[in-house]
């Protein structure tokens, strides 16, 4: 039985209506909570529903992760992708690429309007990513641009009196160039449009290409706080050069992890050197569903917060993160 839109809304509103009013009181934690790709631990990541969610679950930043349409509208979505999290395939068929992959460059805004949204899965074998998650195929959501979003996030904050920031991510900036997409420029002007333009405007600005990166700053002349995502070992050397326009990092979190000997943890010089640069440092992800080397998602959080000192983290559980930090 689907789900229809309106009650999903009312779940979100009950979510909001309910959230604790001594969490929001107590005095803010200087660590930060980014809600990734919203509240997606429980609603299908990047949906508009995730991310009314995750607000009300007050964290410091909601992210977005930016790919451009065929017409140039920046869509809130994970890959250039579409074919693991929309049911194209099947309203789409022919539009599939020789790779057998569905792109959202080859897609007019209003095209992908056209597509139900879904918990992420393969594509191969049709099975859900995360199993224990919202259930793949249920409900009803759509593909939003980053200007929807954003009127949706600062229209919260009027009328809750919060300031909840935005996190965007532009995603593969050469693939965009090579088609003819100057996917930076595009997103820093829209950004500008709505009054986010210094490191005062509650906008943290990132992405893994660090030559693009440093073009925003430097050629695109912003002053947004930037964040040098890194993914590659070989990435965690070049710190200083990062400190020459970057604010700070958004490392793997395994990155920062060294070993544990009886029980207590070791840590890379990551942070340190980082802090050292005055770069803040913002790894990811924290997931309660993923945890691997840790026997609980609260010793997670204990570790690289308080052990590692790290600034914030990603989570795709940001009322848990919440809770822990501002207990």
């Amino acid at each position: 039985m689907l789900f229809n839109k309106s009650k999903v809304y009312i779940l979100v509103l009950l979510v909001f209506l309910s959230c604790n009013n001594s969490t929001m009181n107590k005095e803010k934690s200087k660590k930060i909570v980014i809600a990734h790709r919203g509240a997606s631990g429980y609603l299908p990541e990047h949906t508009m529903e995730a991310k009314a969610m995750a607000y009300a679950m007050n964290p410091d930043y909601i992210e977005q992760d930016l790919v451009l349409s065929k017409d140039d509208v920046p869509i809130v979505i994970h890959d250039i992708y579409l074919d693991d999290v929309t049911n194209v395939a099947q309203i789409y068929p022919d539009k599939k690429r020789e790779d057998g992959r569905y792109y959202v460059i080859d897609f007019t805004f209003n095209e992908l309007q056209q597509l139900q949204v879904t918990e992420r899965f393969n594509p191969k074998t049709e099975k859900q990513f995360y199993p224990k998650r919202f259930p793949k195929g249920k409900g009803s959501f759509k593909l939003h641009s980053f200007q929807q979003e954003i009127e949706l996030i600062q229209g919260l904050n009027y009328s809750t009196g919060k300031n909840i920031g935005i996190y965007p991510e532009i995603k593969n900036p050469e693939f965009h160039r090579q088609s003819g997409k100057n996917i930076a420029k595009i997103v820093l002007e829209i950004l500008a449009d709505y009054d986010y333009k210094t490191k005062e405007d509650k906008c943290i600005f990132q992405c893994f290409d660090a030559n693009e990166l440093e073009r925003v700053r430097k050629e695109l002349k912003s002053e947004l706080f930037l964040v040098q995502l890194i993914e590659y070992p070989e990435e965690t050397t070049q710190l200083a050069h990062f400190a020459t326009y970057a604010d700070g990092i958004g490392p793997w979190y395994k990155q920062i992890l060294d070993s544990k000997v009886n029980e207590v943890w070791k840590f890379t010089s990551l942070v340190e050197d980082a802090h050292k640069l005055g770069l803040v440092v913002h790894p990811y992800t924290y997931r309660a569903d993923q945890l691997e080397e840790f026997a609980s998602f609260n010793e997670m959080m204990q570790v690289l917060f308080y052990e590692a000192n790290v600034d914030g983290g990603f989570t795709d559980f940001p009322d848990k993160m919440v809770s822990f930090l501002f207990k």
